[in-house]
């Protein structure tokens, strides 16, 4: 009987819970629905901080937001969208508060170099964290938090429309646009690795 809840949807589970908040069944659907994206959620905390019990507080502090906000989840994206939210929210508040906590942009998994030896590793290095200052002094926090959902958190262009809440006609493809031609403009060739972002 156990395992057998793992076998329901993230809407099942959902409607279970808020059949019955206070009930064992709808306190045992909210623990099945969470807890199949604590992994996940710790996964994306620490793509944002350097320090894994630093990843796990902030994985906790989401679970715990996630938990006390499920009442008023209006199912316009996938839960796992609204989940990653709060956690993006919550990491992004902390690094705010903190900018040491940050995990350099050379250690984010996605962007780790493939680079041969050691000399190309420090420039591949030195040029990711140029990156990672030229979005903070040339975009807007939209246009910055779109860029790196895209090429950071490898997200779809449609997912990040509904992440940040774009109600423009073309959503965060012109978000995107923009941003790569405002790169483009002080970096030049070198934004060619990142050909097709707003795609």
């Amino acid at each position: 009987m156990e395992s057998g809840r793992n076998t329901h949807t993230d809407d099942q589970l959902l409607d279970r819970y808020l059949a019955g908040p206070e009930s064992r069944q709808g306190r045992e659907a909210a623990d099945d629905l969470l807890g199949r994206y604590h992994g996940r959620v710790f996964q994306w905390c620490q793509r944002y901080v350097r320090d894994p019990d630093e990843a796990l507080d902030l994985a906790q502090e989401a679970m715990i937001n996630a938990f006390k906000g499920m009442g008023g989840f209006n199912r316009r994206s996938r839960f796992s969208s609204w989940l990653f939210t709060i956690t993006r929210n919550v990491c992004l508040t902390a690094v705010r508060r903190q900018p040491g906590l940050i995990r350099p942009l050379d250690q984010v998994p996605e962007l780790r170099s493939r680079a041969a030896n050691a000399e190309e590793q420090l420039q591949r290095r030195q040029e990711e964290e140029a990156l990672r200052l030229l979005l903070g002094s040339q975009l807007e926090a939209h246009e910055e938090e779109a860029f790196w959902l895209r090429v950071v958190e490898k997200m779809s262009v449609d997912q990040i429309t509904r992440v940040l809440n774009l109600d423009n006609a073309s959503g965060a493809r012109s978000v995107l646009q923009n941003a790569r031609r405002k790169l483009h403009r002080v970096w030049g060739d070198r934004m060619d690795q990142f050909k097709g972002v707003d795609q």
